[in-house]
């Protein structure tokens, strides 16, 4: 089976690390930029990095971005060069189109004009700071919608000893413990009498304002 192919617009630091990070995963990229300095910076890792304008389509039609699998616009602060290049590859019938929106606004109107998914790198990575400033024990927060998420929970002493059971965080906040991590190994679907060690991660899924309360009661300095 091929393996999918992407093309990346709008070279600025996220644009540019989604391309070289899906080239280093081995996977043929298309990085395009108006800006031909930027152009230049990733044409060495990359499959092909072109100098072009998103917003003409005859351009982008030229370029063939309707063979690929996957288009991420990541256009930076222009919000109006944004939605014309999303509506164009709509236009061009490009397949899954992955749009990086500045605001819950943008993301609205991206949504609405046909993206099929619409990121927020700068404001996920302020709720990971937070969460990480909030609970230092929280390694990592990943959030399924806007009302669910799912965090990694560095064990606190606190339930060092105990078991999932005694821990009773079902009922206490309402979460539930999908997997235990223990070095290496990921104990999914762990039983009621699972003991919790040391060095143990708890992977827990939950509503966001449950979530919360748990991070605050094993919040640790």
């Amino acid at each position: 089976m091929a393996k999918k192919q992407f093309a990346v617009i709008g070279l600025g630091r996220f644009g540019s690390s989604v391309a070289k990070y899906l080239a280093e995963m081995g996977y043929e990229v298309l990085a395009i930029d108006d800006d031909e300095e930027r152009v230049q910076d990733v044409a060495n890792i990359v499959t092909h990095a072109v100098s072009a304008d998103s917003t003409d389509e005859e351009a982008m039609r030229a370029l063939g971005v309707r063979n690929f699998d996957v288009v991420v616009v990541a256009i930076g602060q222009d919000i109006q060069a944004s939605i014309l290049t999303t509506l164009i590859l709509k236009d061009l019938g490009v397949p899954k189109i992955i749009v990086k929106a500045q605001n819950e606004l943008h993301g609205k109107v991206l949504s609405k004009i046909g993206a099929d998914k619409v990121v927020f790198p700068e404001r996920d990575m302020g709720l990971r700071v937070a969460h990480h400033l909030i609970s230092p024990n929280i390694l990592e927060h990943i959030e399924l919608s806007p009302d669910y998420s799912i965090v990694e929970l560095k064990v606190p002493s606190s339930m060092v000893g105990k078991n999932l059971k005694q821990l009773d965080i079902r009922v206490k906040y309402g979460c539930n413990v999908l997997a235990v991590k223990r070095g290496s190994d990921m104990n999914v679907a762990p039983r009621a009498d699972e003991g919790i060690d040391a060095e143990d991660i708890l992977v827990i899924v939950g509503r966001n304002e449950q979530l919360t309360k748990l991070e605050q009661a094993y919040a640790e300095p």
